[in-house]
């Protein structure tokens, strides 16, 4: 009877489709079949009251979506009762007005007001879902506009919340792409937002990419900035879909009507997820209060308040924090294991521990501030509610925590005041203005806002600081990556000296979680060349340093803008678009490709002083502090020499008058150059003389601290000036020491100058008893600083305090070096360390070899050093041509060797008689060396062909090895196992050409 009485009233509808959105609620008091069907947007004035008709002009896209106080919004999509041709019933003659006209009308501006372009993620078709359990009809016993249902209604429910779209909303030009529907139904998570703030969007993304790293796929709209309808349509579809909505909500939010439906929506399905960001709860009701008679907003509260036990808070001190949580409450609500790197904490990420007696530096961090998040000073804002900075007196440690860093009234710079003509009225767009952000706190704005409501984003993800050696340019990276390290996903820092550059990026792909080895043999498939596999590597860890995860790269001490093997440009690394990744990159360079330059100018003499009086802080009378600003004079207030003065004066008991005296009477060295040094490092020597006195004076120190020459503390800061500029352990240290012959007396003459001092170290705990306690006296005296490195004590030398020790104990230091680094260096954690020994006793490119070792010491050396080097460089970080190349430097070092044992031979057997009687037992050619030597030889001709072939260098390959198999052939013979490796490498090497 249900089925007759439905067909014959479809069969007395027209046939055309409705041309606004339908609204369907069902009741369990009518009986079944007599339900109605009304379409809403109809020409007929008649077929709609006047309030619903407001209702509808109100709503966005002039879409119908606000029905009055009990009705639901039902998606037609998700409804079974909705065919896609549905038609417009006839009207009747005499139609019953709706009871209770209440229609709520919402202030949102309307779709045409925005200019954003739909999200990315919207794909070119949809796809219509099943129908959701969640789908329910509105309370029964209101009269409201009804839907013809051909299957029973159950007994009255909760009311229910759905989206709802005019049907058909859009024809679309193609058929429906399976790929495309099954990316909708896929998936998980909805993440809804508004509002144009920069950092707003940059969270939202932050949140997406890292759900997804979960394995958890999310769909991000800001569906307020749609201004098609293809785009709100699979919007909502998405949205009736997925398993969780996160709603990220902000105090623009209440003045966003899709925000409403969406808090509403995902509330009755009890699967909303509320992030508040830079607000709070307690804000949020109090702006809806005034809504309080309104039933929206009341259902807007009470979900809010619901869902509010997950405590997602973001403000600008945690961020880190809560995308962790979210993520993590997500994963479990999903069911989901957690498939990602567990991420290092904060301070092992970062290289070295935050420095508690950092000073001043706050105008400057402000400024990199505003260049990387647009954030603004009081001043700027003249329509705003002001912004208060925590203040900082001139003797402050600068230990700036996230409570000083975020503002104090950082919501409120947010959020101007309402004004509500009634106490029940909602307030007006017009009352909302998002605040303008600026470039810096002087100068040009770094985000515009135009008439049209958009920011105009200034490229400002790159930030450069300039400064001479010494400034305290890593000292500033260093204090912003604590401050806001809650900002990021992770802080990733690289050191940028020349010759290191390139693998401490590809080190980057460890702290990411990336696979960028070289391409291992195969029989089958292309083979791709050496520089294909080394720029893949380079673009992977690019890919992944430059999307929406947010990463702050610090790049320190820039050398060069071109990098130093093959030269390639800096904007190979750094992309035009960075994505949610900043970089800062510290230089001695005036100009670093485009980039904004900041000039660090030296501290402010109140900072100044405050770092010259050290740790302690001790109080000087007046005649004392005149030193301090002699202190100041001389060393033109150079950040580096300022700390050393307040070292000094903190582990020393000893007054600034006694110290300035005893430094000043240091004599400066010859004018003498050395040819390892570079003409900067020369020349910075001589443009600073007083700091390298003080520099000699705390040398001084370290050999007088308890008597005794060649101390360990010296020893070990001598062979560390040849070490690269990256964290040393002390074991690594202390066993370099011990290789180093006597120290000459070059210090000791000196000491009747410095008796004062001398006599004011007794007693002052300054003696180490270890290498560990050496390695903490070094960080005391400010030579060096501690490392954030595990297991046991690691530290990194200053690069001036390097450049002076290079000067002191010349090249007997260096292959010390170089015997330390053979004995313990380990390739996985020192590689670095590694590559400088390799320059130190190879050379590269055109500069010679500094180390010079004999036979046995090469042989070594090669095995247990460069070759374990080169083999982890090319499997592990596709440095292909640079291992080869190191692996032929080895290679023509043997044939020297070789030679001169020929030529000691030779000379021999054309010596005279009587020469030959005279030759002692230690001017023999060792046989033994000799044959090792050979042996290592031919051991390395093998590995180069087999790491040829993975480039498809099979010609030269197949000559290496066969030299190989010749000179095992003749050493070890024709059955030993290693020729018969080599040959198998060679049938390999012949196969793989013929079938190229």
């Amino acid at each position: 009877m249900a089925m007759d009485e439905e067909g014959s009233l479809a069969g007395k509808l027209p046939q055309e489709p409705p041309s606004g959105l339908t609204i369907k609620i069902s009741t369990s008091g009518s009986k079944i079949g007599k339900n109605i069907l009304t379409p809403l947007g109809c020409s007929n004035s008649d077929s709609t009251s006047p309030n619903l008709k407001n209702s509808i002009e109100s709503s966005p896209c002039n879409s119908p979506l606000v029905s009055p106080p009990s009705s639901a919004f039902v998606s037609a999509l998700q409804s079974p009762y909705i065919s896609p041709r549905a038609i417009t019933p006839k009207p009747q003659e005499n139609p019953a007005p709706p009871e209770n006209p209440t229609p709520v009308s919402h202030s949102s501006p309307p779709f045409s007001s925005y200019r954003g372009s739909q999200s990315d993620d919207i794909p070119s078709s949809s796809y219509t879902p099943p129908s959701d359990q969640y789908e329910y009809s509105d309370d029964p016993t209101e009269a409201k506009l009804k839907y013809v249902t051909c299957v029973p209604v159950p007994d009255p429910a909760p009311p229910r919340i759905s989206f709802s779209f005019p049907v058909p909303r859009i024809s679309f030009k193609g058929p429906v792409s399976p790929a495309s529907n099954a990316k909708l139904r896929s998936c998980d998570v909805y993440i809804g937002y508004h509002g144009q703030n920069p950092n707003l969007m940059r969270f939202c993304k932050w949140l997406k990419s890292e759900l997804e790293l979960q394995g958890i796929v999310c769909f991000v709209a800001d569906r307020a900035k749609y201004s098609n309808t293809q785009s709100h349509e699979i919007a909502d579809r998405v949205i009736c879909s997925v398993t969780h909505g996160v709603v990220v909500v902000t105090n623009s939010s209440i003045l966003n009507h899709p925000s409403l439906e969406e808090i509403r929506f995902f509330a009755q399905k009890k699967n909303l997820v509320p992030i508040f960001f830079n607000t709070d709860l307690a804000e949020i009701t109090g702006l809806l209060n005034c809504n309080s008679i309104d039933k929206e907003c009341r259902e807007v509260i009470d979900g809010l308040v619901k869902s509010n036990e997950l405590k997602l808070e973001v403000n600008e001190g945690n961020g880190r924090s809560c995308v962790a949580k979210a993520a993590g409450i997500l994963r479990a609500k999903l069911g989901r294991k957690s498939v990602a790197e567990k991420a290092a904490e904060g301070s092992e990420e970062i290289p070295f521990p935050r420095n508690k007696c950092f000073v001043g530096r706050e105008k400057e961090i402000m400024e990199i501030e505003t260049a990387l998040f647009g954030c603004t000073d009081s001043s700027e804002q003249d329509y705003a509610v002001p912004i208060i900075k925590g203040e900082t007196s001139g003797q402050s440690e600068g230990l700036a925590d996230e409570e000083s860093d975020t503002f104090s009234s950082s919501r409120g710079g947010r959020f101007i005041n309402l004004e509500l003509g009634g106490k029940c009225k909602e307030p007006t767009l017009e009352a909302w203005v998002e605040p303008v952000t600026g470039r810096n706190s002087l100068k040009r704005s770094k985000y515009k806002k135009s008439k049209s409501g958009n920011y105009k984003t200034l490229d400002s993800s790159v930030f450069c600081i300039n400064g001479v050696a010494g400034i305290g340019k890593t000292e500033l990276a260093l204090e912003f990556a604590y401050r806001y390290s809650q900002r990021y996903k992770m802080v990733l820092w690289v050191g940028g000296e020349a010759r290191y550059f390139r693998q401490n990026l590809l080190n980057l792909s460890q702290n990411l979680g990336l696979d960028v080895s070289a391409d291992a043999e195969k029989e089958r498939g292309r083979i791709r060349s050496f520089k294909e596999q080394e720029n893949e590597a380079f673009e992977r860890v690019k890919r992944e340093l430059f999307r929406d995860m947010p990463y702050l790269l610090i790049i320190d001490n820039l050398e060069t803008e071109r990098e130093w093997w093959e030269g390639k440009d800096l904007h190979d690394l750094i992309p035009r678009n960075t994505g949610g990744t900043h970089v800062i990159i510290t230089t001695r360079l005036s100009k670093t490709m485009n980039f904004d330059i900041m000039q660090l100018p030296p501290l402010e003499l109140t900072d100044a002083m405050v770092l010259m009086r050290g740790k302690r802080r001790r109080d000087y009378p007046t005649e004392e502090l005149q030193f301090l600003h002699r202190f100041d004079e001389k060393l033109g207030r150079l950040s580096f020499g300022l700390w050393l003065v307040g070292s000094l004066l903190s582990e020393l008991a000893i007054s600034p008058c006694a110290l300035f005296e005893a430094v000043n009477q240091v004599p400066l060295e010859d004018g003498s150059t050395y040819s390892y040094m570079s003409m900067s490092d020369e020349q910075y020597c001589k443009s600073n003389p007083f700091l390298m006195k003080l520099l000699h004076f705390s040398f001084i120190i370290l050999q007088q601290t308890d008597g005794r020459k060649n101390l360990l503390a010296l020893r070990m800061l001598l062979v560390g000036a040849w070490f690269a500029p990256a964290p040393i352990s002390a074991t690594l240290l202390a066993t370099a020491a011990k290789n180093m012959p006597a120290i000459g007396n070059g210090f000791r003459k000196w000491t009747k100058c410095v008796s004062l001092a001398f006599s004011c170290c007794s007693g002052c705990g300054l003696a180490p008893q270890s290498e560990e306690d050496a390695a903490t006296l070094l960080v005391k005296l400010g030579l060096a600083r501690r490392a954030n490195r595990q297991p046991g004590c690691w530290i990194q030398f200053h690069p001036i305090t390097q450049v002076f020790a290079r000067r002191k104990e010349g090249l007997s230091a260096a292959k010390a070096t170089v015997q330390g680094v053979r004995k313990v260096g380990n390739p996985s954690i020192n590689t670095n360390h590694l590559w400088s020994s390799a320059f130190l006793v190879f050379g590269f490119k055109s500069e010679p070899p500094l180390v010079q070792l004999k036979a046995i010491d090469m042989v070594l050396y090669i095995k247990k050093t460069a070759v374990p080097l080169a083999i982890r460089a090319f499997t592990t970080f596709s440095i292909c041509n640079s291992a080869l190349e190191l692996l032929k430097v080895c290679t023509n070092v043997l044939e020297e060797v070789e030679k001169s044992f020929v030529s000691q031979i030779q000379d021999w057997c054309h010596g005279s008689l009587c020469w030959k009687r005279n030759i002692h037992g230690h001017q023999r050619v060792d046989e033994y060396l000799w044959q090792d030597v050979t042996l290592l030889k031919a051991s390395l001709l093998e590995t180069r062909a087999k790491l040829l072939l993975r480039g498809g260098h099979f010609d030269g390959g197949e000559e290496l090895c066969r030299t190989c198999i010749s000179i095992r052939t003749v050493m070890l013979g024709h059955d030993h196992a290693q020729t018969l490796a080599a040959q198998e490498t060679l049938a390999k090497l012949v196969r793989m050409r013929s079938k190229v």
